[in-house]
């Protein structure tokens, strides 16, 4: 796909204008309701579809193909952040009020270092062609290590703040208490960062590690940059509204990290046999299609069967909390 200079810098203005308007709207701190998250949800997936449409339409089929293939592939992994975005709000005491606040900034933060990731990962596939070899092994054996941590089931999580973060704490200081969405306070004399600023730091860096492998999956499905960019921006703008519809949820997706890691080894397989397959060896490709298909049947699929084993779990826990004489009866 050709994109000029131009439609770069149209779409980055339109997308810059979305997110004003999120911004504006959500500028006053409160606590999100059911409601309000599901109408944002559905307004960022609907401007989602309308801009795979216009794909559709002005570039032809295989566009926006791939373009939805990312975008579904991107938003499924994006809700595997979420776990960890709960994990950070609770370390980090965020009060409800402020939490749309700090995820709004900290998605920002992840939306520009991914841009980032995308701009190296093209140029590096662009003079490496072997390089969808180290790709594809990297998501295989990501899809692997994703079963085994499922298999393990660890319920005492915490979220451990990583180097950046705990050197930028100790350079600044870090206030003793939230100051409303101030992120910079005076404080003995010195300006130090509040717990607010650490917070969207922490979500915005925290979100590069799942970039490490939703980054590649996504070149599996399309080499071109702009279907990269636009799938990962859309897919990460309605992260917010997703948090607070289905934060209670998450705990019932106990099948999703089997399901993730069939997508990432299912598109790791399609990366191997790409990469055969310019180098001059015969093997089938997967086609977008065949990829679109995959992904929403293994989501389709997870979902079902995790919301099945929630609900017998969720009966036996309360056969054994029931008094015996009313088990006996």
């Amino acid at each position: 796909m050709d994109v000029s200079l131009t439609l770069w810098v149209l779409t980055i203005v339109g997308l810059a204008a979305l997110i004003a308007v999120d911004f504006f709207i959500g500028r006053k701190p409160h606590d999100v309701s059911v409601k309000e998250a599901g109408i944002w949800t559905i307004v960022w997936i609907v401007l989602a579809a309308l801009f795979g449409l216009g794909l559709l339409v002005f570039s032809g089929g295989d566009p926006a193909g791939e373009f939805f293939a990312g975008f579904i592939t991107e938003k499924s992994l994006s809700v595997d952040n979420l776990f960890v975005f709960v994990l950070i709000m609770a370390k980090f005491a965020v009060p409800s009020q402020y939490q749309q606040r700090v995820l709004l900034v900290g998605v920002l933060i992840a939306l520009v270092l991914r841009a980032m990731f995308i701009a190296a990962g093209a140029a590096i596939i662009t003079s490496f062609a072997w390089v969808f070899y180290i790709f594809g092994a990297f998501l295989i054996y990501t899809a692997w290590k994703l079963i085994q941590e499922a298999r393990a089931e660890e319920e005492d999580e915490e979220f451990e703040e990583n180097r950046l973060l705990k050197a930028a704490e100790r350079r600044f200081g870090v206030a003793d208490r939230y100051h409303g969405t101030k992120l910079w306070i005076q404080q003995n004399g010195k300006r130090v960062m509040t717990p607010m600023l650490v917070v969207m730091l922490a979500i915005g860096t925290t979100d590069v590690l799942f970039a490490l492998d939703s980054i590649p999956a996504i070149f599996g499905l399309t080499q071109d940059p702009y279907i990269v960019f636009t799938a990962n921006a859309f897919a990460l703008m309605g992260l917010r509204q997703l948090y607070f519809l289905i934060g209670g949820l998450l705990k019932k997706l106990v099948h999703l990290s089997y399901g993730l890691s069939v997508i990432l080894g299912f598109i790791g397989i399609k990366l191997v046999l790409h990469a055969l397959h310019e180098s001059g060896v015969h093997v089938p490709e997967i086609s977008i299609p065949v990829s679109l298909g995959v992904i929403c049947a293994v989501l389709v699929v997870t979902t079902i069967t995790s919301l099945i084993a929630s609900k017998r779990q969720a009966a036996l826990d309360e056969a054994k909390s029931a008094p015996k004489d009313s088990i006996d009866a």
